[in-house]
């Protein structure tokens, strides 16, 4: 199939094994992060992030045998993905039937869409990554952390626990010598 005549390009994509591959033409309609408990348990992640696409833009290339889908009732929606290795690869929406939403990981390329919008933000998990700063962890090349806050050194604990009260010095009173 030809791509749309007012595409600037191809953005192609796969699922995990590779079984299933796509396109879509670019650029995409939107793109955003989804938070809803849906979209968190279909992916197994803290949140989705989703490249829409009008469906005539979207095009299956290969392994259209390979994908099986699941009605979600409760959200009113379709979601389709690999058989063969669980990729989620489309979330259709029945109010929206014109439109196919794509995981953004599985493209290649440039979709033409930065994820600016965020949905179902009231159901942001606390222990979801949210932007605080990360320091390599000494020892595991690669790996990231965040830090917990530290304590000062040479606070008194009682102190620090009950500001209200003087802190205790250990520090000895020094008198000049007399000669």
């Amino acid at each position: 199939m030809a791509k749309t005549p007012n595409a600037a390009g191809i953005a192609e994509g796969q699922c995990l094994c590779g079984s299933v591959c796509f396109e879509i033409d670019v650029p995409a309609r939107w793109a955003w992060h989804d938070h809803s408990a849906s979209s968190r348990r279909a992916h197994g992640a803290a949140y989705a992030t989703y490249v829409g696409s009008w469906r005539k833009r979207f095009r299956i290339v290969s392994g259209k045998a390979y994908i099986a889908r699941f009605e979600d009732e409760p959200a009113k929606a379709t979601r389709h993905f690999c058989q063969r290795c669980g990729t989620p690869l489309i979330y259709e929406r029945t109010r929206s039937p014109h439109m196919v939403n794509i995981p953004r990981a599985l493209f290649s390329s440039r979709t033409g869409r930065q994820p600016l919008y965020h949905v179902a933000i009231e159901e942001l998990q606390e222990w979801a990554y949210t932007g605080e700063k990360l320091v390599p962890l000494k020892g595991f090349p690669g790996i990231v952390w965040q830090r917990s806050k530290a304590r000062k050194r040479g606070v008194d604990l009682a102190f620090a626990l009950h500001p209200a009260s003087p802190p205790a010095t250990n520090v000895k009173s020094k008198t000049p010598r007399q000669t």
